[in-house]
């Protein structure tokens, strides 16, 4: 029920106050939960931009169409992923597997080989695409994570990745915005913070196959 009920509390803040901030520990608690997010065979290509500083925050409010939680959120995320992606991120992966778990080579060999093929055999467009798909499964996680740590969020695709690509440097990085999170704490005057929350009822969108 706890889940639920922290699920109920959230909604998509429409103004943050801008006076309380979210303390490092509990920054850090979405660090490791977006490092613990479930990814395609594992690979990880997504990276966790941490944004605490007004000026860069409020540079980026008119790349954001507007939205003021930009400038007003304790911290600002933004989830990335490579421009272009190489082999050599699978490579890194079972490096990793071999280091953490010991895992002998002829067992990594075959599922190494069959990833390696996988990403060679799709263009770049195909490979963007794919771990754009990875960044909005840590975008819900982190959701879900800021609900239960009862910190306030606002998920947005409404903004000019190139222009936060410039202002971030991550071009020099092989890296492109793809979800922006403001979060911090609901201030007492938004006008959506009392509203109760619109959903569909269970029986129009669950399907059950027994």
């Amino acid at each position: 029920m706890q889940v639920l009920e922290s699920l109920q509390w959230r909604y998509a803040v429409k103004k943050f106050d801008e006076n309380k901030l979210v303390p490092a520990s509990k920054i850090d608690v979405l660090k490791e939960a977006f490092n613990l997010t479930a990814s395609s065979y594992g690979l990880q290509p997504s990276k966790l931009i941490v944004i605490q500083n007004k000026e860069i925050q409020a540079e980026l409010v008119p790349h954001s169409w507007n939205q003021k939680q930009v400038a007003q959120a304790s911290h600002l995320l933004v989830i990335a992923v490579p421009k272009e992606y190489a082999t050599e991120e699978v490579g890194s992966y079972f490096n990793r597997v071999k280091e953490i778990r010991n895992t002998p080579d002829e067992i990594i060999k075959p599922f190494q080989e069959f990833l390696t093929n996988t990403v060679d055999s799709q263009s770049q467009e195909e490979l963007l695409a794919w771990n754009k798909n990875q960044a909005y499964l840590a975008m819900g996680n982190l959701l879900t994570v800021c609900a239960l740590e009862e910190i306030d969020s606002c998920p947005m695709e409404g903004f000019i990745p190139e222009k936060y690509d410039e202002v971030l440097g991550l071009n020099n990085q092989n890296l492109t915005s793809v979800l922006v999170l403001p979060v911090g704490y609901r201030a007492e005057d938004d006008f959506m913070k009392d509203q109760k929350k619109v959903r569909r009822n269970l029986e129009d969108i669950i399907v059950d196959i027994k």
